[in-house]
Formats: structure tokens, C-alpha cells, sequence
């Protein structure tokens, strides 16, 4: 059982939300900033943030389980990562990678060559985002194939330039207004364990996993899809915006069977479960299944803008000229991503492991309490809490689910939802057991109040 919170440090409220500055600024933003941004329905105005703490413009502060959408993974501001950062700004801020050479860069892909689940030596592409670790896979397999299709999969997520929506399919909102999809790409069920999505024609005795199998190679092969035209294969290990669904390890290991026999890549889409936010360094490594490319991003850098793409090295043959980018691998997003990975693999990997255990552990207890928590998923701190009307239906509750994560801003713990009906719990990966306690108290809380 949870302890009970009530000596330990608490979010602190002193106004409304948003107090009268933080409205200022909204009304400010209103004005002038793109309206297309998917900003929930609370509004946190932010203005410093340490450790897992963030205090607004007026003054409030909020315990962050969210850091940043998975971003912020060594915590707000980490000492080590400042210092690096300052470090580096007084010695280089910007000198091209793409023309130049300086010695961060080959550090860093040296790093992430020892790393990556990738079997044998690799060559990395840095970026400045996720969506851009993506487009650089997409050129990457059309040009190391000569093939053009894709497979993707349905509620999932890849980013929002164009080559990168063309695999994105979580909300409609995403693709609404851009026409047709600037790829090849077949979008196929995901295996969620929760919601099975397939038939018992493709499901036989073997569940989710016989199910997609049968899907891809009695489905798509035979129809639509000709695996001797398919570039690659494209799976978030975890699904992030989609819900926090975690792909079945036996599904994964199925993909790298698949792949083999055809000659199509398999690109592993960690920008939101990598850089030791599920446990492990990477979430694929929870199922032994080694990927030939992986998309980096979100934690790598402690909240630095900096998207890697790591393939094998054999793939990345082509020539002078055919991808590069101005800002990708900057010297100070660098530095912080190296000190990022030093301190993973000092502490937080394994921090996220066990804290996330005892996180999951209080939120299955809610599950028990509440019949509206129809699953509770993930691994390490990378977990997804699911609402519905009730269990024997399954029914999504996206009305529930958004009241609760109201009612939890206003006490002062930030949440974001995912997918139709679920809230992510993505904090950074210094939480300790202390914090997780005063989290679980108010989610009860304010689940008991949106109920």
C-alpha cells in the first residue's frame, strides 16, 4: 500500500489557475503565437523549474509528472546538465556539424554507437527533433532499399512534417487540411493487449501477437503490400501519443523475423520511450530485438532541442550532400546530451526501473479501487492509466479521463493525456518514492472529485 503523503514537500497553490499574470500571458499567446499548438485544457504558464518542481508566473508551484512530454528526463535544470551547458556556451555555441568538425559530435555517435540497440557498428545523423530523426530514417530506407512502402501502424505517432505524418495516424487533427500522404504507407492494427484489435481469424490460439503477425503476412503481403516493395517496417516500441501502449516483446521479436526474411529495415521510433524512460536504455531492449534504425530525441538531451537518427553503418553509404543540417548536433545540445547519458547510466536508468515500479504498483491499487481504471500499463516510468465507463464494456471515458487531469492541475499535479481516454505518467527520472506517494494521493483525490 501507498504511504500516506501528508509530511512530505506538496504542491503549493496560491491562486487561481491561471493567477492574473499567467492570464496575461495566455491572452498574449492568444495573439500572437500559431493557434494550431495541442495545448490541453488547463493552462500552466510556466516560469522555473529544479528536480521534479515547476513554479509558475504566479508564483504556484505544481509537482511535474509529465516533465516536458518525457523530455525533461534528468529533471528540471540538473546542476551537472547546467553546467555543462554553461561550459560549452563559453567555449563554442554554433559552428555547422554539417561542414565543420568539432569534437562533440564524434563523442556523442560514438556514445550512442556503444548504446543503441543496434547489432554492429552504426553512423548517426543528428537533428533537432524527433520528427527530423524520423524523415532522416524515411530517406534512409527508400535510398539503402529502393523501395518505397512503409508499415506503420494505427494511433501512432512520428512527428507532423510531412514524409513523418505520412506514418503518424493518432488523431485526425493531425492530418486534417494536408491532402494525401506523401509516402507509401499501409497502416495496420497495433497489437494492444488491452484492446484486441484482430479477429479470432487472425488471432487463432495466439492472441495480439498471432494476430498482427497474420495480419502483416496473410494481409498485407497478399494484397496491398508486396514485402519485396516494403522499404521498412516503422513501430514506436511503446506507443506515446496512442495511449502509452507497450508492443508485446514477442510481437517485436515476430517484426525482426519478418524483416529478416525480406529484406526490409526495422525502424525503432524511441523518441518517446528511449534514453532509459522505460527501465532500460531503449524499451526495445526489453525484448532482446535489435532494430537497424532508431530515432532519438525528447530525453536525450535534458530539454535541449537535439533528434539523433542511428542506423547500421552498412545503410548509411550514400553520398556527400544527400542529408545534412544546419543546427544538428549544435556543441551545447551535445554537451548536454553527453552529461544526459552519464547520468542515465550512473543512476537513473535503474531509478526509473524501481521508481517506476512503485508507481505502477500505487496506480494498479487505484485500479482495485476504481472501476473507471480499466488498465493501467507500461513499464518504468512510462506509464499509461486508461479510463472507461465500466469494465464489462470497455468503453472509452476521454470525459472522465480530461476531468481528472483537470482536478489534478488544480492540486497541483501535472498530467497530460494520450490517446483517446488515457493519462500519460512521464516524470523526470529522478522521482523518488517520496514524490510518487504525494502524486498517488492527489490523482485518488482527483478522481474521487471527476467521478
Amino acid at each position: 500500500m501507498m504511504a500516506t503523503a501528508t509530511a512530505l514537500r506538496r504542491p503549493e497553490i496560491k491562486t487561481e489557475l491561471p493567477g492574473p499574470k499567467g492570464r496575461a500571458i495566455v491572452a498574449a499567446d492568444a495573439q500572437f503565437v500559431n493557434p494550431a499548438y495541442p495545448r490541453p485544457d488547463f493552462k500552466l504558464v510556466a516560469e522555473r523549474g529544479e528536480g521534479v518542481w515547476v513554479t509558475d508566473v504566479d508564483g504556484n508551484v505544481f509537482l511535474d509528472c509529465n516533465a516536458g512530454v518525457a523530455v525533461c528526463s534528468t529533471g528540471h535544470c540538473h546542476p551537472e546538465v547546467v553546467r555543462a551547458i554553461q561550459d560549452q556556451t563559453a567555449q563554442l555555441i554554433h559552428m555547422c556539424g554539417t561542414d565543420y568538425y568539432y569534437q562533440g559530435m564524434p563523442d556523442l555517435a560514438r556514445k550512442l554507437d556503444e548504446i543503441v540497440p543496434i547489432e554492429g557498428p552504426t553512423r548517426t545523423h543528428f537533428g533537432n527533433s524527433g520528427t527530423e530523426a524520423v524523415e532522416m530514417a524515411l530517406k534512409l530506407a527508400m535510398h539503402a532499399t529502393g523501395r518505397e512502402k512503409f508499415i506503420s501502424f494505427f494511433r501512432s505517432f512520428h512527428g507532423r512534417t510531412l514524409g513523418s505524418l505520412s506514418l503518424t495516424s493518432s488523431k485526425a487533427a493531425q492530418r486534417l487540411g494536408f491532402k494525401r500522404q506523401v509516402l507509401d504507407v499501409v497502416h495496420m492494427p497495433f497489437p494492444n493487449e488491452y484492446r484486441n484489435p484482430f479477429g479470432d481469424d487472425d488471432c487463432g490460439n495466439g492472441g495480439v501477437v498471432e494476430g498482427a503477425v497474420n495480419w502483416i503476412e496473410k494481409r498485407l503481403f497478399h494484397t496491398t503490400t508486396p514485402p519485396e516493395e516494403v522499404a521498412a517496417i516503422v513501430i514506436e516500441p511503446v506507443q506515446g501519443e496512442g495511449g502509452y501502449v507497450p508492443a508485446p516483446a514477442a510481437f517485436l521479436r515476430e517484426l525482426r523475423r519478418i524483416c529478416d526474411e525480406h529484406g526490409i529495415l526495422l525502424i525503432a521510433d524511441e523518441v518517446q520511450s528511449g534514453m532509459g524512460r522505460t527501465g532500460k536504455m531503449f524499451a526495445i531492449d526489453h525484448s532482446g530485438v535489435k532494430a537497424d534504425v532508431v530515432c532519438i530525441a525528447k530525453g536525450i538531451a535534458s530539454g535541449l532541442p537535439l533528434g539523433a537518427c542511428v542506423a547500421r553503418a552498412d545503410l548509411m553509404d550514400w553520398k556527400k550532400g544527400a542529408h545534412a543540417s544546419t543546427f544538428g548536433g549544435n556543441p551545447v545540445a551535445i554537451a548536454a546530451a553527453l552529461k544526459t547519458i552519464e547520468l542515465l547510466q550512473r543512476e537513473l536508468v535503474a531509478n526509473a526501473a524501481e521508481v517506476g515500479a512503485y508507481l505502477k504498483s500505487g496506480l494498479q491499487e487505484l485500479m482495485a479501487k476504481y472501476d473507471c481504471i480499466g488498465d493501467v500499463r507500461g513499464m518504468g516510468l512510462m506509464i499509461g492509466v486508461e479510463f472507461i465507463t465500466d469494465r464489462a464494456s470497455k468503453q472509452r471515458n476521454p470525459e472522465l479521463r480530461d476531468r481528472v487531469e483537470m482536478a489534478a492541475f488544480n492540486r497541483g499535479l501535472i498530467l497530460l493525456g494520450c490517446g483517446e481516454n488515457s493519462i500519460r505518467w512521464s516524470p523526470p527520472l529522478i522521482l523518488e518514492r517520496d514524490h510518487v506517494d504525494v502524486a498517488l494521493e492527489i490523482f485518488d483525490e482527483a478522481i474521487t472529485e471527476s467521478r
